[in-house]
């Protein structure tokens, strides 16, 4: 810094013509009180430093260039977006880097998609140039702007939202978020990668006392999901003013903006001391430089629409009777997931929260096709608005061959629980459907009508031959009450005269998912699926992650495919709108409950298992409310019911119950998420560290 204002104060300083089409300065003029004084003329001219020879180089696309004489302005180039010194580029009109990407910009016919570039619009010859002011003049009005305005700035009182802070977690622990890029499922998730560290952008600048908004340049120093920890240009190694900030907000904005918008480009107040020529330093700076796409705000846009809407019917499997589904309304969509209320349900309190790519929702008329079960709804009216979700909006699954060698009935295989996520137990298929699904039991705790067995695809990710857990050393759990431990499949499949499904059926797809074990996230508890949780990636097995809820007990951790739409990076819930929990407190995890302790699905079924310590903040709501009578059955609460587990509530919390209550998207806790854990929770993004 010190080298570029020695620089600027022993070089001749001639007056000459200067149109800069880089317009960033032109910002800092319009926080200066003269600023007014300031007159539009095609013959006024300013005090600009020649380019010292000391810095004649500049390497743009592979190519060397040196400074042309007085003609430093910049410019971007409309199909790369590189930013370089205009006179560098090609072609008549510096619209380009170079010929590669003229022809690539003609080629695949960008004009009409590719918005306004770093200079907004390329100046004509008879654009017209502010007359500037001399810049100690500047700094003088602006430093006296600010005095006037230092009261006023102390008097406001700001208001946070709460909500958990990421940066504040990840710095502190130096912990690592999975990039956006694993997950194709969100927004931005097929087009993040032109966000990288180092890219640089146009932020809201925070280190200043004016009433107005100004912006300044900020670089990407590190990336964790859809947040980035991005540094302020001037400050180099300084990291005191770092702030994470999530880079789909509105405020943020590519290099140029400023320019084409009209809004003032003002360096930190903490150090305007330290340079004398702001527009020279962000020349060179910027040179090179790499910026996100024009058009990102609006791709941010389109990706948080969704196609499904309020009262559109679907099929979903029924929470209380794994093995048949129901039909279902939409009630609220937020970032994609779904809160679906069962079409009988009188007051609306019977719902179920998936994904709308989850493999749990599916077309009017899906379980008919293909022979599952199904609860036919006594509702004979229709509400008014109601329609049948399109069957092209639902996943789609592979088509495989059933002819020849396909599964058959009484085959046994791994699967994972779906009760019980955290475990991979042995399994067997009790039923071939049509479109190659299948239905599925769980050995030694299945429910004598069946109607506990869930349907998978057989191309899941969630079923896996015999031998996969003993191959990759997972603990593989038994059948409930076998008594030969350890359990060996040899014996197991002699014993029960079965055999194994054959191996060359399963899935043995491995996509370059991206995945690193400790990578951070923000997970759905699937025994839970209203509650979107801080969690971390603590074991990977080809496709298959071992998901862990920070702050919670390893038995809790959920085995779920890397592909799976209920995982998201970091940032996702402040994105959306969708209520992020934060990790379990120590002080938290300590709170019992007084009830009878009941056996629990763990790892292993190994009898009386004490309740898990419910903090109020997350207090788990049982998804199948209405036990059925005179049998043992499981339910997606993860608990057999023979009574409904007693978990502690406010006093105001003690009549009936309501609706599950939904993720707010105000950042206010819903009310039965609201604990001593909330006091803990920290300001939301973009409040400096």
């Amino acid at each position: 810094m010190e080298d570029t204002r020695d620089l600027t104060e022993h070089t001749p300083r001639p007056e000459r013509k200067r149109r800069d089409s880089f317009g960033m300065f032109d910002g800092y003029d319009s926080c200066s009180e003269d600023s007014s004084s300031s007159s539009s003329s095609e013959d006024s001219e300013e005090e600009v430093p020649s380019i010292p020879a000391s810095l004649p180089i500049i390497k743009n696309n592979g190519q060397v260039y040196t400074y042309p004489d007085g003609k430093a302005g910049m410019a971007t180039c409309e199909m790369c977006g590189m930013v370089g010194v205009r006179d560098a580029f090609y072609s008549k009109t510096k619209r380009f880097c170079s010929v590669s990407c003229s022809r690539s910009y003609s080629s695949n016919s960008k004009k009409a998609s590719i918005l306004a570039r770093l200079q907004g619009k390329p100046p004509t010859k008879k654009a017209k140039v502010l007359q500037k002011q001399p810049l100690m003049a500047k700094l003088a009005a602006y430093a006296q702007y600010q005095a006037n305005q230092q009261n006023q700035a102390k008097s406001k009182t700001v208001v946070p939202v709460e909500g958990f802070d990421w940066g504040h977690y990840i710095s502190s622990n130096n912990l690592v978020g999975a990039p956006v890029s694993c997950f194709k499922h969100v927004p931005m998730g097929t087009c993040w990668g032109d966000v990288a560290e180092g890219v640089r952008i146009e932020v809201p600048n925070t280190d200043c006392s004016v009433q107005t908004k100004v912006y300044w340049i900020a670089s990407i120093i590190k990336l964790a999901g859809f947040k980035a920890l991005l540094r302020y240009e001037g400050f180099d190694e300084d990291s005191s003013r770092d702030f994470w900030c999530n880079l789909c907000v509105p405020e943020i904005h590519p290099v140029g903006w400023c320019a084409s918008s009209g809004k003032p480009l003002v360096p930190p107040k903490s150090i305007q001391h330290k340079c004398t020529n702001w527009k020279f330093f962000l020349v060179t700076r910027l040179t090179g430089a790499k910026t996100l796409p024009p058009d990102f705000s609006a791709k941010v846009q389109e990706s948080l629409q969704y196609p499904f809407k309020k009262l559109m019917r679907v099929e979903v499997v029924d929470k209380t009777h794994l093995c048949r589904t129901r039909v279902a309304l939409v009630e609220q969509v937020i970032g994609g997931r779904l809160r679906l209320v069962y079409e009988e349900s009188e007051d609306g309190t019977d719902d179920f929260w998936c994904h709308m790519y989850s493999p749990l929702i599916h077309c009017i008329g899906w379980s008919r096709s293909i022979g599952h079960r199904f609860k036919r709804s006594d509702v004979s009216k229709k509400l008014e608005g109601q329609v049948d979700a399109s069957s092209h909006l639902f996943l789609k699954v592979k088509d495989v061959d059933q002819s020849g060698d396909w599964f058959k009935e009484g085959m046994k295989l791994e699967a994972i629980d779906p009760l019980n996520l955290s475990a991979i137990c042995v399994a067997t298929v009790r039923k071939v459907l049509a479109d190659g699904y299948l239905m599925i039991g769980i050995d030694g705790s299945e429910a004598a009508d069946g109607s506990d067995w869930f349907c998978y695809h057989a191309t899941s990710p969630s079923i896996f031959p015999v031998g996969f857990c003993e191959i990759n050393e997972i603990e593989l759990t038994p059948p409930r009450g076998y008594t030969k431990l350890p359990f060996k499949w040899f014996d197991y499949l002699r014993e029960t005269a079965s055999v194994a499904a054959p191996v060359k059926l399963f899935n043995k797809e491995v996509p370059n998912h991206g995945f690193r074990t400790g990578m951070k996230l923000e997970a759905v508890d699937l025994m839970e699926p209203r509650l979107v949780c801080v969690a971390t990636v603590t074991r990977i097995v080809h496709r298959l992650l071992r998901i862990h809820f920070d702050g919670w007990e390893d038995e809790y951790d959920q085995w779920v495919d890397c592909e799976s739409p209920d995982l998201y990076p970091v940032g996702w819930c402040q994105l959306t709108g969708y209520q992020l929990q934060p990790p379990a407190a120590q002080t938290t995890r300590e709170v019992t409950t007084n009830v009878t302790k009941q056996k629990k699905k763990t790892q292993q079924y190994k009898g009386q298992k004490k309740k898990r310590k419910i903090p109020v903040g997350r207090r788990p709501v049982s998804l199948s409310r209405v036990p059925l009578a005179g049998m043992m059955r499981r339910s997606f609460s993860g608990d057999e019911e023979l009574t409904p587990p007693l978990y502690p509530s406010h006093p105001a919390q003690a009549a009936a119950p309501g609706p599950t209550p939904p993720p707010t998207t105000s950042g206010e806790l819903s009310p039965s998420l609201k604990s001593a854990s909330v006091a803990q929770q920290i300001v939301a993004t973009c409040k400096r560290k």
